[in-house]
C-alpha cells in the first residue's frame, strides 16, 4: 500500500502556489484598472491558525510579509518560520500586550488609542527601526468593532506623532462584509480621509491597509497600498487547536 504521508504537504504547497498565482493576477488586474503599478500594493499573507510548514511554502513562493491577529500566536510561530520576514499585527492590540508586540512586529495595523501607541514606542528597542503604526478607522458604528470613528482620527494622529519609536504611516479599516457596494464606499471614504488629513496635518500617511479575501480587488481599485489576505491563499481557516492532516 503506498505511503501517502509525503504527498500531503506537497499537495498543500501546490494548492498555495495555485492560489497565490491567482491572487497576484487578480491584484495586478485591479491595479491596472485604476491606473496603478501593481508593485505599489503589498500583499500581507494572513497566517492566523496556519501551521508553520504552510507559511514556509508561501515564503518559498515569494511571500515576505505575514500578518497575525494575536500577539501570542505570533510569538509561538517566530522560531518556526523562515527568517527575514516582515511581521504585521492586524488584530486588536491591548496595552498590556504592547511590550511583547513591540519586540515581535514591524507594523501594527490596529492603533486605536494614544495609550497603545505610547506603550509600543516605550517598549521598542531603539537599536531597531521604528515600529510602523496605522490608525484603525471604523465606519460601521458597530459597538463590537475596534477602531476609532473618522472624526477622532486627526486628534489621535497628532498625539501619536509625539512618540519617538513609532512611525505613523497611515490608516486601516475593515469593510462591512457581504456588500461590495458598501465595501467600495468604505474604502473610498478611508482614502478621502487620508488625503484630507495629509493636507490638514502635514503628514505623509503613505499607507492604506484595506481589503481582505472577499473585497481586495475593490480595495486596490480605491487606493489600497496593503491588502490582508488569508483564506484566499491558505484556504478555509482551521478551528483553533485543530491542525490539518499531514
Amino acid at each position: 500500500m503506498p505511503d501517502v504521508t509525503e504527498d500531503r504537504p506537497k499537495a498543500a504547497a501546490e494548492q498555495i502556489a495555485e492560489r497565490l498565482a491567482s491572487v497576484r493576477l487578480r491584484l495586478a488586474r485591479a491595479a491596472e484598472r485604476s491606473g496603478r503599478d501593481p508593485a505599489s500594493v503589498r500583499l500581507i499573507a494572513v497566517t492566523k491558525t496556519v501551521p508553520p510548514e504552510q507559511i514556509a511554502a508561501a515564503v518559498a513562493l515569494g511571500v515576505n510579509e505575514i500578518g497575525e491577529n494575536r500577539v501570542q500566536e505570533a510569538r509561538l510561530k517566530h522560531a518556526s518560520v523562515p527568517p527575514g520576514l516582515r511581521w504585521h499585527l492586524i488584530g486588536h492590540l491591548q496595552a498590556n500586550k504592547a511590550s511583547l508586540a513591540a519586540r515581535l512586529f514591524d507594523t501594527v495595523h490596529s492603533l486605536d488609542s494614544e495609550r497603545v501607541g505610547a506603550a509600543l514606542s516605550d517598549h521598542r528597542d531603539p537599536e531597531l527601526q521604528q515600529i510602523a503604526g496605522l490608525v484603525e478607522v471604523d465606519y460601521t458604528g458597530i459597538s463590537a468593532r475596534s477602531g476609532v470613528p473618522p472624526e477622532s482620527v486627526a486628534g489621535l494622529l497628532r498625539a501619536l506623532t509625539a512618540y519617538p519609536e513609532l512611525d505613523v504611516r497611515g490608516l486601516m479599516t475593515i469593510a462591512p462584509a457581504g456588500d461590495p457596494g458598501a465595501a467600495r464606499d468604505c474604502f473610498r471614504r478611508l482614502r478621502e480621509l487620508r488625503d484630507d488629513l495629509r493636507e490638514r496635518l502635514g503628514l505623509e500617511l503613505p499607507d492604506l491597509s484595506m481589503g481582505m479575501s472577499d473585497d481586495f480587488e475593490v480595495a486596490v481599485e480605491e487606493g489600497a497600498t496593503m491588502v490582508r489576505l488569508g483564506r484566499v491563499i491558505f484556504g478555509e481557516r482551521m478551528p483553533a487547536g485543530v491542525r490539518p492532516p499531514g
